[in-house]
């Protein structure tokens, strides 16, 4: 079986690549020849069955995901389903099951019988939950057990995988006499940077990386290579570490293409405004344009409660200076693990950032939207301005929740309305 990349490069239009170009308005051909140089990502695992594939990377619509998943203080099957349904509802294009708590096969089973979106994973969780269930500590995992847990999800139907393969003893010793604030704020980092130091040895992810790549190619699993290192808070943003580690995912990247595995690289969570541009620019360069996955950026550290916004702005600016994919926030961030609420907040909030990309990039079915929403309110055509709305549900809700006394208008200008007052003038005879 050829990956997606393979058949790209041999010429050959796969269904999955059919799909896509039409939702994106492409050529068949247009995106065979971007997947085959590794500029847009499918990440479409055979074994998941109710996939309707997605790509991700240059040329394509900005994509959105949502996290969703248990953790040991919270973890009910139920909610989680009713997560990803509102993920669903709510316009995401990917979902991954950060699952810690309760039971992660059966976790994520749900999530890809249920999910029509491409599906990923951190298997190092579902490591590190298994060791720690026998009274043994993630730094006794061993190579084997890694490489098992990224085969058997693999085999399920597990579209795309974090796997943190830049961690390794170099880049932690930048991290070392560097300093940070913050130091390693990512989960699978941290595992893995604990790893390294208990044992003395390299990262497996990066020492076995070939075969990471075998089982990777033979299930067509697109590998989301993690930003271990990101900068946990603003001050720690574009250092030594963060960018060391970049340069490694840039000659992985190389490798994986060579061997026929598709990639996203992962970005930074807190950068400041100022160097969100240059982030983006620094990865596309040393990455060789590779999709480009960011969390955030988050512009502050001080959101909290709010991160979803801080998140927004970030990702708006980051998509229109290239980034591909962006992972939303949800107001829960750094707080809580979200519930359903949460999750549909972050992803409509992120949703606007991505649709704000797609306008400063020039998407034309952006545009074509907007152009559409202007028209439909000059009118005053509230049926169609309702269902323009990327969020139609709440702006329904909120115009119900106050209704004119002419129906014709909203109760922000009532009777005084600027549109109705000089509508009749420049276009006599048009109404709703």
């Amino acid at each position: 079986m050829a990956t997606q990349l393979e058949a790209a490069r041999q010429g050959k239009i796969t269904e999955a690549m059919r799909i896509v170009a039409e939702a994106e308005d492409l050529h068949p051909e247009e995106l065979r020849a971007l997947v085959a140089t590794g500029a847009v990502a499918i990440p479409a695992n055979p074994a998941h069955e109710r996939l309707v594939p997605r790509g991700v990377g240059q040329g394509l619509t900005v994509k959105v995901n949502a996290n969703i998943g248990s953790s040991p203080d919270r973890s009910d099957p139920a909610e989680e389903l009713a997560k990803l349904q509102a993920a669903l509802d709510a316009g995401a294009d990917a979902v991954m099951d950060l699952s810690t708590g309760g039971d992660l096969r059966a976790m994520r089973a749900q999530v890809l019988a249920n999910s029509p979106v491409p599906v990923g994973t951190v298997p190092i969780y579902q490591a590190a939950v298994d060791i720690t269930g026998q009274d043994k500590g993630i730094v006794d995992l061993t190579a084997d057990d890694l490489f098992k847990v990224i085969e058997d999800q693999a085999k399920e139907g597990v579209d795309f995988m974090t796997v943190h393969c830049g961690v390794n003893r170099h880049a932690l010793e930048r991290l070392r006499i560097e300093g940070r604030v913050t130091d390693i704020v990512s989960r699978g980092g941290a595992f893995l940077a604990c790893w390294i130091i208990a044992n003395q040895q390299e990262n497996p992810f990066y020492e076995q990386y070939d075969r990471l790549l075998e089982i990777a190619r033979a299930h067509d699993v697109t590998l989301s290579l993690g930003d271990g290192l990101r900068p946990g808070c603003l001050a720690d943003a574009t250092d030594r570490a963060q960018l060391t580690e970049l340069i490694t995912l840039g000659e992985l990247t190389q490798r994986a293409w060579d061997a026929g595995v598709q990639v996203m690289i992962e970005g930074p969570g807190h950068v400041p405004l100022d160097q969100v541009q240059a982030n983006i620019q620094i990865q596309k360069r040393l990455c060789h344009n590779a999709p480009f996955y960011v969390l955030g950026p988050l512009v502050t550290d001080v959101a909290a409660g709010h991160d979803h916004v801080a998140c927004a702005i970030g990702g708006a600016l980051a998509g229109w200076a290239g980034a591909d994919f962006l992972c939303y926030v949800t107001p829960s961030e750094h707080l809580a693990l979200p519930g359903p609420e949460q999750v549909d907040e972050g992803m409509v909030t992120t949703r606007i950032a991505a649709h704000a990309a797609d306008l400063a990039r020039g998407r034309q079915s952006a545009w074509n939207r907007d152009l559409a929403m202007a028209e439909a309110r000059r009118r005053m055509d509230w049926d169609t301005m309702l269902s323009l709305c990327l969020d139609p549900r709440t702006a329904r809700a909120i115009r119900e929740s106050s209704p004119p006394a002419e129906d014709e208008v909203c109760t922000m200008c009532g009777r005084f309305c600027a549109v109705r007052l000089i509508r009749d003038y420049f276009r006599p005879g048009e109404k709703d």
